[in-house]
């Protein structure tokens, strides 16, 4: 059980005799009588109360992290049940210390004179997260916003739920429906007892399809039962996740929950937000008219009359332009990118670049015999533990994400993370070995930020809007010859034609992701009895894409980021920008420059959230960060 739980003494991960992944709340009750009895001796006036709220954060990251990864990815359902009830009851305990006057009257007390630097910055972001809570609310009302916190976790939960649950599919004749699919994809891929071939709405089997099959229809048809995913359960669910977070916004105090949850982000407003996705969607505007036009001349060369190209045919289309004109060959490229190889050659990388090590756990016993364990080393010590779940199954969560399965601190417990994917098990389109480069990203600003003295400010705790920055700026390894010529042998020119067949769909693809930032946006920011969902979805299509709306779909009920980022989702560019300026510090002597790597580790991803995000950028490019290579790039080709 030490392998969860908090133990000032024991810092080694010893593989199997840890690990509880099968004991959801036996874990969460022993965690939450722990730190119950932290609170207890705060309240009772202890000395340092600073440092037994640091050890209390303890236990509640154990209440919440572990509990949040295996309710998505644990193959049994008691488990991933007895996870939901875990985070049900974190929240009722996390609540009840945001809103508890006597606990913040103990931190108003304190005076910051004489405390360290860090111990400030936990004192000011407590004291500002006790303000955001509701702490100077009258005792009605702060029970009203316990009430609505508690009630929004088991919201956000069946949101999920409804949406990890949801694979669809659709059944193609064996020789017409799998015409121009890979060699290992048909194989993969029998015949069933009724003659057809089943084709789902999972990634491995859904990306590929749309981009390589010649059968029109079946691609369509793909498209829109993952375009149904989460409907028609999520359709009232989705409504009153908006509703209640609108309600618990008006009871704090501001005018919708966009305006609470973007505050004390980096962006601090919701015009600056919205400012950005409009400025975003105007520089991209024109290269995806140009990108459209170029869509619809390929397709009319198959079909002369046609006048307008369908969203579930861009990837088809886009992957015929780029063969002819750019002489890349998505399917060529993938005999490249065998997944044992990537894996291995990722980890390499990241050894070089950080001077770090990883040895395989040979038994991690871990939530399911599929999933990968490696101890991370540095300098021949242990500093945490990585997870990878790379693969599909029934019930595992649908998208690429890294989870926290514990946080770190220093001296006190080691970080562990996980990788959850749904990556083929052979051969990876390049857009894969990308997702697995970003992914990882993200799991190397976990383990190496999780070393701080104060757990609140571990691994990625920065600003929200920042989370995404580490994450799209190791992408770019993933386009560098050298890099990949460690774990293939794909020639130097191809990877550079890959990069310019790359280019080409980045203005529509801008302009998508800005309509995903709108619409979360929107919902958060509007009065919800002010509209219905599928109706502002389909005025923000209009608005931002050259690609109509298709019938009997429902995109924003598969669209979890509505859960976990609300009204965020404009988090991926704002990042984007800063990960382009990134690269200008590796300008000189690329992206293996090792000293470069080294102030990047430091200052960056060991920073966690000891600084604020704009201080850490300015830290590492010795200004703040700028705009214009970000709109460079984004206007290339234009």
């Amino acid at each position: 059980m030490r392998f969860l739980f908090f133990f000032a003494t024991c810092l080694s991960l010893t593989a199997g005799e840890k690990a509880m992944f099968d004991h959801v709340l036996e874990n969460c009750h022993t965690e939450l009588k722990a730190a119950q009895g932290l609170l207890d001796r705060i309240l009772k006036g202890e000395k340092q109360p600073l440092e037994l709220y640091n050890q209390l954060q303890v236990h509640v990251d154990a209440l919440v992290s572990l509990p949040g990864l295996l309710s998505q990815v644990h193959p049994d359902l008691k488990v991933r049940e007895e996870a939901e009830k875990c985070e049900q009851e974190a929240s009722q305990f996390t609540t009840g210390l945001s809103l508890n006057k006597k606990l913040y009257d103990v931190f108003a007390g304190i005076n910051p004179k004489g405390l360290s630097k860090h111990a400030k910055r936990l004192l000011g972001k407590t004291l500002q997260d006790y303000k955001r809570s509701g702490i100077d609310k009258d005792e009605a009302t702060r029970a009203k916003i316990k009430a609505l916190e508690e009630e929004l976790v088991i919201i956000g939960q069946n949101f999920s739920r409804n949406i990890r649950d949801d694979q669809r599919f659709v059944e193609v004749d064996p020789q017409t429906g799998l015409a121009g699919m890979p060699a290992d994809y048909v194989k993969d891929h029998p015949v069933g007892s009724n003659g057809k071939v089943k084709i789902t709405t999972d990634y491995p089997d859904f990306i590929p399809f749309m981009t390589y099959a010649d059968d029109a229809k079946a691609r369509q048809a793909l498209w829109i039962q993952f375009n149904q995913r989460g409907y028609p359960k999520n359709e009232q669910v989705l409504k009153e996740l908006i509703q209640k977070r609108h309600d618990l916004a008006l009871l704090l105090g501001y005018p919708s929950f966009a305006d609470y949850v973007v505050e004390d982000k980096m962006v601090k407003n919701t015009k600056r937000a919205a400012d950005f996705i409009e400025t975003i969607s105007k520089i991209a505007e024109k290269g995806a008219k140009r990108e459209y036009a170029e869509l619809l001349v390929e397709k009319q060369k198959a079909d002369p009359k046609a006048t307008q190209v369908y969203p579930y045919e861009k990837a088809y289309l886009e992957e015929k332009i780029k063969k002819d004109r750019y002489h890349v060959d998505s399917q060529a490229v993938r005999a490249y990118f065998n997944f044992p190889k990537v894996r291995d050659g990722l980890l390499d990388l990241t050894g070089k670049l950080f001077g770090l090590s990883f040895k395989r756990i040979s038994d991690p016993k871990a939530w399911h015999a599929s999933v990968e364990a490696f101890n991370v080393m540095r300098d021949k010590k242990l500093i945490g533990r990585i997870y990878l779940d790379l693969h599909p199954r029934e019930n595992k969560f649908k998208h690429a994400a890294q989870f926290t399965v514990r946080n770190g601190m220093a001296d006190k417990q080691l970080p562990e993370g996980a990788l959850v994917c749904n990556f083929s098990n052979d051969l990876m389109d390049h857009d894969q070995v990308v997702t697995f480069f970003h992914e990882f990203g993200h799991l190397m600003h976990h383990i190496l930020g999780g070393h701080q003295k104060y757990i609140h400010f571990s691994g990625v705790s920065t600003e929200w809007d920042f989370v995404e920055a580490p994450s799209q700026f190791f992408e770019e390894w993933a386009w560098d010859p050298k890099v990949l010529q460690g774990f293939s042998k794909i020639p130097s020119d191809l990877v550079a034609k890959m990069r310019a067949a790359d280019e080409f769909g980045k203005g529509i693809d801008s302009r998508r992701q800005m309509m995903l930032a709108s619409l979360s946006l929107q919902y958060y920011l509007r009065d919800p009895a002010s509209f219905e969902p599928l109706d502002l979805l389909k005025t923000m299509q209009a608005k931002y894409s050259d690609f109509p709306y298709v019938d009997n779909t429902h995109m924003h009920l598969s669209f979890g980021h509505l859960q976990d980022y609300s009204a965020m989702y404009y988090t991926y560019m704002w990042s984007k920008v800063i990960a382009k300026d990134f690269l200008s510090a590796f300008k000189q002597n690329g992206l293996m420059d090792k000293k470069q790597a080294k102030r990047y580790r430091e200052l960056i991803l060991e920073a966690g959230g000891s600084k604020d995000a704009d201080e850490l950028v300015q830290d590492f490019l010795g200004r703040p960060y700028r705009f214009e290579a970000f709109k460079e790039w984004l206007e290339q080709g234009a």
